[in-house]
């Protein structure tokens, strides 16, 4: 389960992005999506920095 759960949230961010765009707070959701994968990409290279 553990491993679906960023494809969940991504998914999430993008329909959150399409349902709200139409409201012109489409902003919101991407900023989010930014976040997250900005997130994970920090705990990917501290992740292969301790593998070294």
């Amino acid at each position: 389960m553990g491993k679906y759960v960023p494809h969940v949230i991504i998914l999430a961010c993008l329909v959150a992005t399409f349902f709200m765009y139409n409201h012109q707070l489409g902003a919101i959701p991407l900023l989010t999506l930014a976040a997250y994968l900005f997130y994970l990409g920090t705990k990917q290279a501290i992740y292969l920095k301790k593998s070294k």
